[in-house]
């Protein structure tokens, strides 16, 4: 039987021309030979909903519209239209209220996803025969949905597109943001020549001015800001290269000359009195040029070697390990520069490492290492003592 639409609401209801064509669509196209699982066009019209102007809750109701829908197969044959009572058709939206559900109902019923088919006294029920087939129904018709099947279905895959184009533009921002922010930071712990701390205000500009929820073009446009700035820090750290390539053999000879010092005066514990004096005689000079031996540093502060990425071998990596583990502890670049400023970078580098060894019991990082550097500044600090004490800590808990 070829049921036709009604084109008018039951009572003050009003109708607009929006709402009419929506019905001549329905009505028009054709949908014979169309089918659609239910469920499955449902998913794509949650996923495409921004194309069609609805809310999540209004798609809760179209969701217990569908629930009252006996077949899992949309299709002209089975009929298209459901009837339910306000009280069930609330009872499946998880006991919405009535003046809410009116509400979605309308808003879906605007969007043109559904139609409303009033009967004579705007009830829903259906005419059946003996056997119990639906000759008959009024109430709600789903026939929109098999209508604009191929419309949701585009719908969901722009916005999957959309969605995936939004999640590999921020993967290539904290890309960029992790790279340009470590390398900044190695650059300023070598103390490499170039101007970087310009490039790190302007590479904090671009940061902080990233919004909460940016839009694609708007992380379009940072994006493209950091690949420029990470160009000029490209280009910077190239010329440091060439710098040192170019005064290599010096560098190197004096760097191997460094390390292979062995007229450190902490050679071992029995030696820790001897330092102690000597380090209260000559502060300026035991802050500057650390009198440990790196084996003993890694032995007193074991957790160290755990954010090395490729282990700790000489105090250069010490030195670049510390650098990176700053940041971790929430330790401020203005306490970091003070303490290097103050220390030198390997009691720097030593003195994070016994801070992370105690980490448990120190509640702010950034703050005990300022108090650190004022101790050093007093002539009060003692790097040495500080290892012999993470040192004994450590010897006690393995007895």
């Amino acid at each position: 039987m070829d049921v036709q639409f009604a084109t008018t609401p039951f009572g003050g209801r009003t109708i607009s021309l929006d709402l009419l064509s929506a019905q001549h669509l329905a009505r028009k196209s054709d949908i014979k030979d169309k089918k659609a699982d239910k469920w499955q066009l449902y998913k794509a019209l949650c996923e495409g909903r921004s194309h069609f102007n609805v809310s999540d809750r209004s798609l809760a109701v179209l969701s217990a519209l569908l629930s009252f829908y006996p077949e899992t197969v949309l299709n002209e044959e089975s009929g298209l239209v459901v009837f339910p009572s306000n009280k069930q058709l609330s009872l499946r939206a998880h006991g919405m209220p009535d003046t809410t559900l009116r509400r979605h109902l309308a808003a879906l019923i605007s969007a043109g996803l559904i139609i409303r088919r009033d009967s004579p006294n705007g009830k829903r029920y259906a005419h059946k025969d003996k056997q119990g087939a639906v000759q008959e129904a009024f109430g709600f018709s789903l026939a929109p949905l098999l209508v604009r099947y191929d419309e949701i279905i585009q719908a969901a895959d722009q916005v999957a597109q959309a969605n995936l184009k939004l999640k590999r533009t921020r993967e290539r921002i904290t890309l960029q943001r992790r790279d340009i922010a470590k390398l900044i930071d190695v650059a300023l712990t070598e103390q490499m020549s170039g101007d970087w701390t310009v490039l790190y205000a302007g590479f904090r500009a671009i940061v902080d001015a990233l919004p909460r929820r940016a839009t694609l073009n708007q992380l379009e446009t940072i994006l493209a800001a950091l690949n420029a700035l990470r160009t000029e820090v490209d280009k910077t750290l190239k010329l440091n290269e060439n710098t040192k390539k170019m005064s290599g053999n010096d560098c190197q000879n004096e760097r191997q000359h460094n390390e292979s010092n062995t007229n450190y005066l902490f050679e071992s514990e029995p030696a820790l009195e001897k330092i102690e004096t000597d380090f209260s005689a000559n502060v300026e000079v035991q802050t500057k040029h650390p009198s440990l031996t790196l084996s003993l540093v890694l032995k007193a502060c074991p957790e160290i070697t755990d954010y090395a990425i490729n282990g700790i071998e000489n105090w250069r990596d010490l030195i670049i390990t510390t650098a990176q583990l700053r940041r971790y502890l929430d330790i401020s670049t203005s306490a970091y520069q003070d303490a290097l400023d103050q220390l030198g970078q390997e009691n720097t580098a030593i003195a994070i490492a016994c801070i992370l060894q105690r980490s448990n019991h120190i509640q702010s990082a950034g703050g005990y290492l300022r108090t650190l550097t004022n101790k050093a500044r007093a002539g009060e600090l003692s790097i040495p003592a500080m290892v012999m004490a993470s040192l004994k800590t450590i010897n006690k808990y393995k007895l």
